[in-house]
């Protein structure tokens, strides 16, 4: 908290936007941050409107940010996923809110947008996810109002090719978190290798800091071995295992008696699932209570 009531009522917006633009909340915090230092030493009489001066000045911040991650990225040890949002599991949520966590938060889409360049993705997120009109876009990406609507486009197209072509609602995809589960857990192959698309893929972030497969497993029959083992050993010693939302959508938590982390998300199309995501690495999980 500032103190700053007028920034307050800001925060959540700013913070959301940011960590759409980076996939990381830790990074999105600081940026936040950092912008409400820059408020502090900016005449605020002179700001016209404090929203499109902060969204500007975040969307910049996270740019930059977004810029010399991909460097820090690049050399990370393993598949690098974004930083999951991890909140108890709740019903189905109201229409009203299907488009902030489906389109702002989606562990799903942080993971496509990490194949865009950061001037895309910031192009993208900002108009499309939050409906900001391409001037505004341009004065965050330092480009040209058509190059903004340019980059944007460009975004779409190759996030279209890889999102959900029947993407579940969220208690379809819970249903099929809960029998994914339990087959799982009762060993059943037959019934495991049913939820699970021919070309599903598998991908394991720990941070060189806990066990996790450094490379994608790509198919059926590699990932429903990988996750009857990983059944057998990091679940099976799991203290806590429940159904918990991840970025708005069914997703698994488990917490081992060492107090070692795995939050697992899923993308389900045409009832089966098509990706299984795991955060593992302890840095990444350090909000999850």
């Amino acid at each position: 908290m500032t103190g700053d009531p007028e920034f307050e009522a800001l925060r959540p917006q700013l913070l959301r936007l940011a960590y759409s633009q980076l996939g990381s909340l830790a990074e999105a915090e600081d940026v936040v941050q950092e912008a409400w230092l820059r408020l502090q030493r900016t005449d605020r009489a002179a700001i016209a409107n404090l929203r499109a001066w902060l969204t500007t000045v975040v969307g910049r911040l996270a740019l930059d940010e977004l810029r010399s991650a991909r460097v820090r990225r690049e050399r990370y040890v393993g598949t690098w996923l974004p930083e999951p949002v991890v909140e108890p599991a709740s019903p189905e949520p109201d229409p009203a809110d299907r488009v902030t966590l489906d389109e702002s938060v989606s562990h799903a889409l942080l993971v496509v947008l990490e194949s865009l360049s950061p001037a895309e993705r910031t192009a993208f997120v900002l108009h499309d996810v939050f409906g900001y009109a391409f001037d505004e876009v341009a004065e965050v990406v330092g480009r040209t109002p058509a190059s903004a609507r340019q980059l944007a486009s460009r975004a779409r197209r190759h996030i279209s090719e890889q999102r959900p072509r029947y993407p579940a609602t969220h208690e379809e995809q819970r249903r099929v978190i809960e029998a994914f589960f339990a087959a799982a857990r009762e060993g059943d192959m037959d019934g495991l290798v049913a939820l699970l698309d021919p070309d599903v893929v598998m991908r394991s972030d720990g941070g060189g800091l806990v066990a996790a497969s450094r490379k994608p497993l790509v198919g059926v029959d590699r990932v429903s071995r990988a996750v009857a083992a990983l059944t057998r050993t990091g679940l099976a010693r799991a203290e806590e295992l429940r159904m918990v939302d991840v970025n708005g959508a069914p997703g698994l938590l488990a917490i081992e008696a060492s107090g070692t982390k795995t939050v697992a998300s899923f993308t389900v199309d045409a009832g089966r699932i098509v990706a299984i995501d795991i955060v593992r690495n302890p840095e990444k999980l350090r909000h999850v209570r």
